[in-house]
């Protein structure tokens, strides 16, 4: 039987985040593109991502269990793409290693940490909600955060420290396998949950 969705806060929430994401992936964008930062555009790519998993959070919500766990394994492929594309942008920048701006770096960065709190935030009571789906959300929105505060730290390392790609290089490979990590996890809940529908009578 699908399930019956009574809490209209999530589904306000999710569409809320999903509308946020979207508008500060074309800030972020622009601005990777504009200083040639690695972890900006893995960021950016992320914000897309976000936007993307919401939009299918709210479709999917009054689906079966089983539907639902599909659609949970599902998103956990489209985590992996932010990383893919990390790694392509990298390997750019390594044959061009000239360091971002660092002002842009960091409040460019500062921005997208604001915008992930107040996801995190929104998303934070629901997270147990219909199992991976919104887990994948809050994880999602979890994992920005701290990837924004490694940008914000690479922008300042970059402008006081080590004026250097690599510091940028550096944070941007860690977005990749943050997002392959939470991947994983959101995979093996999807996957115990099919199972466990799979069995029930």
């Amino acid at each position: 039987m699908p399930l019956r969705i009574d809490d209209l806060g999530l589904t306000s929430a999710v569409k809320l985040v999903a509308l946020l994401n979207l508008a500060y992936f074309g800030i972020e964008f622009g601005a990777a593109l504009a200083i040639g930062s690695v972890s900006l555009f893995a960021d950016s790519i992320d914000f897309l991502e976000d936007a993307s998993l919401n939009i299918l959070i709210v479709v999917a919500l009054n689906w079966t269990v089983r539907n639902r766990a599909r659609v949970g394994m599902a998103l956990a492929g489209i985590l992996l793409v932010p990383g893919l594309a990390t790694l392509w942008m990298a390997w750019v920048k390594l044959g061009r290693p000239v360091p971002p701006e660092p002002s842009v770096l960091t409040l460019t960065g500062f921005g997208a940490l604001l915008v992930n709190l107040f996801c995190a935030f929104m998303l934070v009571r629901h997270r147990h909600h219909s199992g991976s789906l919104t887990l994948a959300a809050f994880l999602s929105s979890r994992n920005d955060t701290l990837a924004n505060l490694a940008v914000i730290g690479a922008g300042l390392v970059t402008a006081f420290l080590w004026p250097s790609a690599w510091p940028d290089l550096i944070v941007g490979l860690g977005i990749a396998v943050m997002n392959a990590e939470a991947a994983r996890h959101i995979y093996q809940v999807a996957r115990a949950e099919h199972m466990s529908a799979d069995d029930a009578p």
